[in-house]
């Protein structure tokens, strides 16, 4: 496989270097392995910190700025960060008003952010964690006990992110961002395998013409391989699944997610079947987003996130952001 990097062993400080020089407005620690806004700490404002394994991109450096995470921590390639990057990210956002983790449901990160917030408030940092956990295709899987956690670990940091700006308190700000996530479901398709540097070919084997339903951010298996479906069949499929766990409600935020190495025509046609199927189910959409936000290297494939939106949701939803992979309003 040909990989456009130096060497594997070097491919997340690279990346951070890359990403130091690109955007100034973020401090970026490529020994300690930390992303910081670079306003950081922010008076008044509860802190959010993120963080997960690097692969997933822009997740979730990518969203570190105005309006969204305060720090993030990136480990290696598909693997956990360490509760030092997360203590060091704890103090470096904390302006006296408390931090929230936002933990993705894979058992390294809710292993290490829980340390993580143990030797924080040693420091004297008052912390909250969050559990993201929004996959609907399976109950545990290699990674996890309990549902995965994916593209419902961007509505929760843009919408916590926006209450945190506003100068809401902790409780309010993790209240928040367990309601947002509570009301998010998922489901993703692989149509391709990813390749991760230090193995240099695909992780699974996904033989021609088929493809995987409910496919994990890590290539971990889904519900079922099926012969090749159209973007209309497959919209069906993953829509069903997830409204199958939605809580009812009104209107949905549309994440329409690519997983790294799908084209953004693919990807706009895709979302365009995802709207027909929720508007024949009587589900309106108040809001759509596009693109590569929670991938998983160069794996072909999409997935399908929808969040119960009420109209505080929807304000804060809208209220201004300025992070690398996610702008508006400013």
């Amino acid at each position: 496989m040909k990989m456009l990097i130096n060497v594997p062993e070097s491919v997340v400080p690279d990346a951070l270097r890359g990403m130091a020089v690109a955007h100034p407005e973020l401090n970026v620690d490529v020994e300690g392995r930390v992303v910081v806004r670079r306003d950081a700490p922010v008076g008044g404002k509860v802190g959010l910190v993120s963080g997960g394994g690097s692969g997933h991109e822009p997740l979730h450096g990518g969203f570190v700025g105005y309006g969204m995470l305060d720090a993030a921590c990136p480990g290696e390639v598909f693997t956990s960060p360490v509760p030092d990057q997360m203590v060091r990210a704890a103090a470096a956002v904390d302006s006296g008003n408390g931090v929230l983790f936002i933990v993705k449901n894979y058992t390294g990160d809710v292993l290490n952010f829980n340390m993580a917030a143990e030797l924080a408030e040693d420091e004297g940092i008052q912390v909250a964690s969050v559990l993201v956990n929004d996959d609907v295709a399976v109950t545990d899987s290699l990674y996890t006990a309990g549902r995965r956690g994916t593209g419902a670990t961007l509505f929760v940091e843009k919408i916590a992110g926006a209450a945190a700006e506003e100068g809401a308190p902790l409780e309010r700000v993790e209240a928040l961002a367990r309601r947002v996530n509570e009301a998010s479901r998922s489901f993703g398709v692989a149509l391709g395998a990813c390749t991760t540097p230090a193995k240099g070919s695909p992780t699974f084997d996904l033989p021609a013409g088929e493809l995987e339903l409910g496919v994990g951010i890590h290539g971990e298996p889904g519900r079922e391989r099926r012969a090749m479906m159209t973007a209309g069949e497959i919209a069906d499929f993953a829509v069903d699944a997830v409204l199958a766990e939605l809580p009812p409600g009104g209107p949905v935020l549309a994440l329409v997610n690519g997983a790294g190495g799908t084209p953004l025509l693919e990807l706009y046609g895709f979302t365009g079947e995802v709207h027909r199927v929720l508007r024949e189910r009587g589900v309106p959409v108040a809001r759509t987003l596009v693109g590569n936000y929670v991938t998983s290297l160069d794996m072909a494939g999409a997935s399908v996130t929808l969040c119960r939106a009420d109209e505080e949701f929807l304000r804060l939803w809208d209220a201004p952001v300025q992070t690398a992979a996610l702008r508006w309003g400013r």
